[in-house]
């Protein structure tokens, strides 16, 4: 079920009637209703798939408990990977069985040796990297003592399943959304209206922003060859708008869904594309699944503690794996290895940590020298969205070969300008509320009704004006 879709529309109202006026004096019955209508919003796109969301569910259950009665360390490893065996080999089958396949074939025939291997016509389950990462992390923070196992299954499910990020995210730590299960909620209007003003940004940022982006992004993308350098560096630009727009659009309706029914998710995205370098932007880029391989893959493996060559390999690491989680394509792989590249420096001069607050705290407007370093940084991350976006390497190769041409000081064939003025106005406003977990959290409070509701209503007859048919989230194929 898409959250832009009319099915969205009547499914979200109905299940919050019922969550608070049917279901609202019964903390399990509500926790219920949650399970019962996650499984009907992942099972309306298609419902087989279920059974893979209760399978790592009751696994992980069963996990938990036994890691709290096991003081033996070798069976509370063995139980670990218990987990992270069933859990990653769900992953890999479903999303990497042919890339590895494939892969193996071509390097026999690249020694002269003839393989047969029969790749497989899978379908991949959508949102199976996310709630595999949200329930790999449940069971690691128990095995390391930092929570305490559920015995209430109805929670534990709910907290696998909860529709709002099921699909894409935000990656919810154990540690932060299952203990928002034992609790009683209580509706509070404020922050339910603060919910779906976030919820109104993401669906323009979704079908006002991306989905308009991606007519001609599309157009680029799929027509490269016959295009000049200057028309494909316009399409890596509207391809970052439109990722962006996209991914953070889904995660803001996710939040400000999770508001309506009185939880609290983490923000997964702080104006990325305001950072002074790459090591900001990767603090604010997908935050929760940055934090994830952070916490649970480059800190054990050494982290930045280590030698300066393990250093090095663990950035390459950490960013790779993250590249590889993002889609089974040497493309993905390559666009870790550049950010790595990018990355690095930084690290290594110790200059990573330099930007830790919002760029221009408190002033309207950046100093030269900071708006040349977004502008840098942004350059550096759409060269990157280039291997991110392109069909294989040869088509990233011959994309970017042909930017690198006389050709990029020509007259683009394709100029949008009623798109570039919509990614005006949407960069003013994401400007105006950089500071706030969301754009408009704030815009508008001080002004007076008439011209609040206005500016509300501005953002909803654009969502209207501009949208075009149903289109789904880009992350629903990772």
């Amino acid at each position: 079920m898409l959250f832009n879709s009319l099915d969205f529309a009547i499914f979200l109202p109905i299940v919050f009637i019922l969550y608070w006026f049917v279901t609202k004096k019964n903390l399990k019955l509500q926790n219920l209703l949650i399970v019962i209508s996650s499984y009907v919003f992942y099972g309306w796109w298609d419902w087989r798939f279920l059974s893979l969301i209760l399978f790592s569910t009751i696994i992980d259950y069963w996990v938990g408990i036994s890691l709290s009665k096991q003081s033996n360390e070798k069976k509370r490893k063995l139980l670990l990977w218990t987990s992270i065996f069933v859990n990653l080999g769900f992953l890999a089958f479903f999303k990497y069985y042919n890339f590895f396949i494939d892969n193996f074939i071509g390097a026999f025939s690249f020694f002269g040796m003839d393989v047969s291997a029969n790749s497989l016509n899978i379908i991949l389950p959508v949102g199976i990297s996310f709630y595999t990462f949200q329930t790999l992390s449940y069971t690691i923070d128990v095995y390391r003592k930092k929570l305490k196992p559920t015995e209430d299954l109805i929670a534990f499910s709910a907290f696998v399943s909860f529709f709002p990020q099921l699909v894409a995210g935000p990656i919810e730590r154990a540690t932060n959304l299952l203990p928002q299960f034992y609790k009683k909620r209580v509706f509070e209007y404020n922050k339910a209206v603060n919910g779906l003003r976030q919820i109104l940004w993401g669906l323009f940022k979704k079908i006002v922003i991306a989905d308009n982006c991606a007519v001609y992004a599309n157009q680029i993308f799929n027509d490269s060859d016959n295009l000049s350098g200057s028309t494909l560096a316009v399409g890596a630009i509207l391809f970052a708008f439109q990722i962006y727009g996209d991914f953070s659009g889904y995660s803001d309706i996710a939040i400000g869904t999770s508001r309506l029914f009185g939880f609290n998710l983490k923000q997964n995205f702080a104006t990325p594309y305001f950072s002074r370098d790459i090591a900001e932007f990767w603090r604010r880029w997908h935050i929760s699944l940055s934090t994830w391989f952070r916490d649970y893959l480059y800190i054990p493996i050494g982290g930045s503690r280590a030698s300066f060559t393990k250093t090095i390999r663990n950035i390459f690491i950490i960013f790779m794996v993250s590249g590889f989680w993002h889609g089974a394509n040497w493309t993905f792989i390559i666009w870790g290895a550049l950010n790595a590249l990018y990355f690095l420096p930084l690290l290594l001069s110790k200059k990573n940590r330099n930007h830790l607050d919002h760029v221009a705290k408190g002033s309207y407007f950046p100093s030269l020298k900071e708006f040349a370093a977004m502008l840098s940084t942004f350059i550096l991350t759409c060269f990157a969205w280039i291997f991110f976006r392109a069909e294989n390497i040869g088509h990233a190769w011959a994309y970017i070969s042909k930017i690198f041409s006389m050709s990029l000081f020509t007259i683009p064939e394709v100029r949008p300008s009623d798109v570039s003025i919509l990614v005006i106005i949407f960069l003013i406003i994401e400007w105006i509320g950089r500071e706030s977990q969301y754009a408009i959290e704030k815009i508008g409070l001080q002004w007076k009704k008439p011209i609040r509701y206005l500016f509300y209503y501005t953002i909803i007859f654009a969502i209207f004006w501009f949208s075009r048919s149903e289109q789904e989230f880009i992350y629903f194929q990772f």
